[in-house]
């Protein structure tokens, strides 16, 4: 999935993101607002990860949005 529509998409998406990483607070969320390097970043302060763990974090669970079909041009016309 494109991190375009992740970002398009970001507010149904932050319930998913809350999901994978519960520490995040619903006001990072609101000030992450879909753009990956501010969530990458909040993920490595909270939980205290390398950056290349936190972004093969956030690789995975992009791909794991592609696969639930929540975001893809193909949903948005049904």
């Amino acid at each position: 999935m494109n991190w375009d529509l992740i970002e398009g998409n970001w507010k149904e998406l932050k319930g998913n993101v809350k999901q994978q990483w519960g520490k995040l607070t619903d006001d990072q969320l609101e000030m992450i607002a879909g753009k990956r390097d501010y969530l990458a970043g909040k993920i490595q302060e909270i939980y205290g990860a390398t950056k290349a763990d936190v972004e093969q974090q956030i690789s995975e669970w992009q791909s794991q949005q592609k696969e639930a079909n929540c975001c893809t041009e193909d949903s948005k016309k049904h």
